[in-house]
């Protein structure tokens, strides 16, 4: 895990992002980002290996059972990022304002190469959820049914 590709798309002179570092604190942590940039969408983060693995939700993320939600893998974020809500200035990537729409913990239940199952325990989310991957950076964002 590295920040690499994160740096290396933003100003850190321009932005109020967080340059941020690796750091594995060994908690299960998750922020959903309201992110008005060129196109309102959301961004579900969860801490893992001392990043937040990320994913932007075009179109929000699934609160009833059965709904499946286009997922885009993007690049791993800080986990400063985790507390990150302000505006990025036109010019620079993502530009737009961001916001904490939720946050919590999470308990992971399944991790595969091409599957995460987990559940939230967040302020507005809760229950069951999994991320499925289907080819590129497409992943498919689903609420589980109650066991």
């Amino acid at each position: 895990m590295n920040l690499k590709e994160y740096r290396e798309k933003r100003d850190f002179k321009t932005t109020p992002e967080p340059l941020g570092e690796v750091v594995n604190t060994g908690q299960s942590r998750f922020v959903v980002q309201r992110h008005q940039a060129s196109h309102l969408h959301f961004d579900f983060r969860l801490e893992m290996n001392g990043v937040l693995k990320s994913w932007a939700v075009p179109k929000g993320l699934p609160a009833k059972p059965g709904i499946r939600r286009l997922a885009v893998q993007v690049e791993d974020h800080p986990l400063s990022y985790i507390d990150f809500a302000g505006t990025i200035p036109e010019g620079q990537y993502g530009a737009g304002t961001v916001e904490i729409w939720d946050r919590g913990e999470y308990t992971l239940e399944k991790k595969m190469d091409d599957r995460l199952e987990f559940t939230l325990q967040g302020e507005k989310l809760s229950g069951g959820y999994a991320l499925i991957h289907t080819n590129g950076q497409n992943w498919l964002f689903i609420k589980r049914k109650p066991k």
